[in-house]
């Protein structure tokens, strides 16, 4: 019985995430199923912003920085250089997710110890990571 109302619930699930314009994907490692949107690309706009605030921490101090970049500028955070090469924001919500390309260089080490794009919704999901210095993107600047 049990097994009747999983496979009616999985298929009704299916049915209905294809009528919403979704794609289903199930686990291959738990067999976990998931609906996922289709988003059509050009749905999704992101516009360029002027600039972008970051924070700066450095955890030996305690020292808490507010960081203002324009786009193709560069600032110092204790012994790092920070150079900003876009930062972008959703079309309809300019304070909503902003995410920035960052390039942080340690000019001790004579090496880029962080390249990439840094969301600011997730600092976590693609973060600098150096042993004194934490630096995140708060939000893209528009003026």
């Amino acid at each position: 019985m049990i097994r009747a109302i999983v496979v009616l619930l999985a298929l009704t699930t299916a049915s209905f995430a294809q009528d919403q314009g979704a794609s289903i994907v199930t686990s291959p490692i738990d067999g976990a199923t998931a609906v996922i949107p289709d988003v059509p690309a050009n749905d999704v706009r992101a516009l360029s912003g002027n600039g972008a605030e970051l924070k700066g921490l450095d955890k030996v101090s305690g020292d808490v920085v507010d960081l203002k970049l324009e786009r193709g500028g560069a600032t110092s955070f204790g012994r790092l250089q920070v150079v900003l090469g876009d930062c972008r924001y959703p079309e309809d919500n300019p304070a909503g997710e902003g995410y920035a390309w960052l390039t942080i260089s340690d000019p001790v080490r004579e090496a880029v110890v962080f390249e990439g794009w840094m969301v600011a919704s997730s600092p976590a999901l693609n973060a600098l990571d150096h042993p004194r210095y934490d630096i995140w993107v708060i939000r893209c600047t528009t003026a």
